[in-house]
Order: C-alpha cells, then structure tokens, then sequence
C-alpha cells in the first residue's frame, strides 16, 4: 500500500488568521503576494512561519505520507505559498470555486465532497482549520470501512504547530502497511 495522502490547507494552518486584535503569533514573518488574476499593486499579506517549511519537508523526506495541497490557493499554493517554506512543487486538489457564503453549506466543509471524490479509497490524513462535527464522522466512517482517516485540527489564530506533526507521524507510522516511499 502506498502511503496515506497528507492534505494541507494554508489559511488558518499556514497562514493563522489574526486575533480579536488583529495579531498573528510572533513566528510568522510578513509576505506580500500576487496570487492569479490579481495585479502587483493589488498583492495579498500573508504571515508564514519559517520553521514550518524544515519541519513540513522532515515529514515528507520521512516517506510516510505522500503531501497534497488541499485549499482555496489551488495553483497559487505551489507557486507562492510553498517556495516561501522552501517545499518543493506538489500536487493540489482542484477545488471548485464555489458560489457561498459560509464553508459548511451542507452542515460539513465545502472541500469534503470534492475531497472524497478525488481520494477514492485512499487512506488520508487532512490538515484543516474548518472542520465541523459532520467531518469528523465522515472520517470516522471511512476508517471504519477499512480506509484510515485522520483529520487533525489546529486552531485557526495559532495554525500548524509541532504537536500536530508529531500526531501525523504517529498515526501514520502505526498503520500496519505503510512503508517508507
């Protein structure tokens, strides 16, 4: 078996989204970027973490999990988000554009049905900030019919920190067929 997708999403896991008062933590440095169909004069701040780069491509250069962009950013993932961590070019979900105006239109995020399509019956671990009750049983639902599940949440003012990684690793590493690529 080969092993289990890792599905990142950026804003709220990469990309914190500030506090009450406007704050993001103190580890994130300041970006300005111009994602497609955007001009230079129009550019969109980010606040990255750069430890998250060494830290992501520790878990990738392990083999344990095979890293896919799962957000809104779509293409603009790989060509803005991740050379600002150093990650090299991965895959990405082709999500849908959407016409909404919350992310749980159904009660569950909007990326879910898109993402259990393009999964099939391959195992995953999802990285988001925006998941609901109904998510989480999903995931529990494809686990039980034999197709490992994880989604691991961070707080969307904080986003990802090692603590997360360390329980990715460790789900992963404890799934009976997963061996390093």
């Amino acid at each position: 078996m080969r092993p289990p997708y890792l599905l990142l999403d950026i804003d709220g896991v990469l990309i914190p989204f500030p506090d009450e008062h406007g704050r993001t933590p103190s580890t994130h440095a300041c970006h300005d970027v111009v994602p497609a169909g955007r001009s230079a004069d129009n550019p969109v701040t980010v606040w990255l973490d750069p430890a998250h780069g060494p830290t992501l491509m520790d878990v990738i250069r392990a083999g344990l999990v095979a890293p896919v962009w799962c957000t809104s950013w779509r293409q603009d993932a790989i060509a803005l988000i991740g050379p600002l961590l150093g990650l090299p070019t991965l895959p990405y979900v082709d999500l849908p554009r959407p016409q909404i105006t919350t992310s749980h239109p159904n009660g569950y995020l909007w990326k879910r049905d898109h993402v259990d399509v393009w999964l099939g019956d391959a195992p995953a671990v999802w990285i988001d900030d925006d998941f609901t009750g109904l998510d989480h049983e999903w995931a529990a639902k494809r686990t039980a019919k034999g197709t490992a599940t994880l989604l691991v949440q961070p707080d969307p003012h904080f986003g990802l920190q090692p603590e997360h990684l360390i329980e990715v690793t460790t789900w992963v590493a404890q799934l009976p067929t997963v061996r390093a690529a």
